[in-house]
């Protein structure tokens, strides 16, 4: 696993606790998919369906999309790491839940 993905792993660790800690929201299933597929495959996954999945419209529900595999995968930082079409459902999917995209491209920012 190459450093980046491996940032992007621990990142999507991170999305499921914040959403558990400030949300109440315990994905289960998405946490499952974590262990079974690591974090890039699993973004790939998600993001190859043409719905969103129940944890993208239970985080909407929360009014935390900033918390969505969707917004994770638009950061600059990890970008590179999906193709066009991936990141181009990842923005679609915000924009039909009215959340701007770009506010994801510097979310869960490592502090430097």
């Amino acid at each position: 696993m190459s450093k980046l993905a491996a940032e992007f792993d621990e990142a999507m660790m991170n999305v499921y606790r914040t959403a558990k800690d400030e949300c109440g929201y315990n994905a289960t299933d998405f946490l499952q998919m974590l262990y079974e597929h690591r974090g890039v495959e699993t973004a790939r996954r998600l993001l190859s369906d043409d719905k969103p999945q129940f944890g993208f419209t239970k985080l909407w529900e929360y009014g935390r999309l900033d918390l969505t595999v969707e917004c994770l995968v638009l950061n600059e930082r990890f970008r590179e790491l999906f193709d066009s079409n991936q990141l181009e459902t990842a923005r679609r999917r915000l924009r039909e839940y009215g959340f701007d995209p770009k506010r994801c491209e510097r979310a869960h920012r490592r502090p430097q």
